[in-house]
């Protein structure tokens, strides 16, 4: 069992679990990677450590300084968590179709949190400029640090220990796939299998609604942190093999699969990782192996309809 003597130590190092009765007969092994063993249930906790200690050790980030960050979700909450162990105070900017436990969070965590409304609740590629352009003026208030998670490449240090403790605990893995918001995952993970000279296709995902990397328009949805309607920074062509839309519909159903029949309890997103990955194990078929990552738990939606 690991003992930690403060809790930043304690991100990172999270299980991996085989899936049984959702996937069927004739497929790969589906592992899921459960980051709601994270200190925030979130895989966003690797990321927020990452970018804070990397700017401390540059001295980018200094004692008196205030973080900035603008976030769907669960960066805020990763974030808040990160500066309030540490003692700087935390500015974020979210918006009103986020999953209102997430935004609770980020508040008892002691977070000065700012709105953006969006139109009809959806996720929209205007709702995201809108608040980074937010987050940009808040900085030039005071004494800040802007993490801007879209465009910072210390995201890919926490990332790629997903991609090392997967590579450790399952050894060879035939496919990966992930979804894309920032694109920090998927590329960090994808360097780490480079890096290590694993065989592992890497397959990254987006809503069907919102199928800009596929080719199509970018559009609303309902799925927190992913299918932002134009090409992430970080996303680097030569780390992945494929783009897969999936549906929204697909992902709901999926969560609510997981939660009646694997007792694994977990968002849309998360949802829209395992359909896909089951998607890659029908056609690879046995004596292989799917890696994809829970991203974060469910209890961060019991107020929104998915289990409703």
């Amino acid at each position: 069992m690991q003992v930690a003597s403060r809790l930043t130590e304690a991100v990172g190092r999270t299980p991996v679990v085989r899936l049984g009765r959702v996937v069927p007969a004739g497929a790969a092994d589906v592992w899921v990677k459960l980051e709601w063993f994270n200190p925030t249930g979130s895989y966003k906790d690797r990321m927020a450590l990452a970018m804070v200690e990397e700017a401390e050790r540059r001295g980018d980030l200094r004692a008196g300084m205030t973080v900035v960050e603008y976030t769907g979700g669960s960066t805020g909450s990763s974030l808040a968590f990160i500066c309030a162990a540490k003692g700087y105070p935390f500015r974020v900017v979210s918006n009103d179709a986020v999953a209102v436990e997430k935004l609770r969070t980020m508040e008892a965590l002691g977070a000065d949190l700012t709105l953006v409304e969006s139109v009809d609740g959806k996720i929209t590629p205007d709702l995201t400029r809108r608040m980074i352009d937010t987050a940009e003026s808040i900085t030039t208030q005071q004494p800040s640090y802007w993490t801007n998670q879209l465009h910072n490449p210390d995201s890919l240090v926490g990332y790629r220990g997903v991609g090392e403790e997967l590579l450790e605990q399952l050894g060879r893995i035939d496919a990966f796939c992930a979804s894309v918001g920032t694109a920090g995952l998927s590329m960090g993970v994808a360097s780490a299998f480079r890096d290590a000279g694993s065989p592992a296709r890497v397959v990254i995902l987006e809503p069907a609604e919102s199928a800009f990397l596929s080719g199509g328009e970018p559009g609303s949805h309902g799925i927190e942190g992913m299918g932002i309607g134009f090409r992430p920074p970080l996303l680097d062509d030569g780390l992945y093999d494929e783009v897969r839309a999936i549906p929204e519909s697909d992902a709901r159903a999926m969560a609510r699969r997981l939660a009646s029949e694997e007792g694994l309890l977990a968002g849309v997103s998360s949802g829209l990782n395992i359909a896909a990955a089951i998607q890659l194990a029908v056609e690879l078929g046995e004596g292989h192996t799917v890696a994809t990552v829970a991203v974060d738990t469910g209890l961060k939606y019991l107020a929104s309809d998915l289990f409703g």
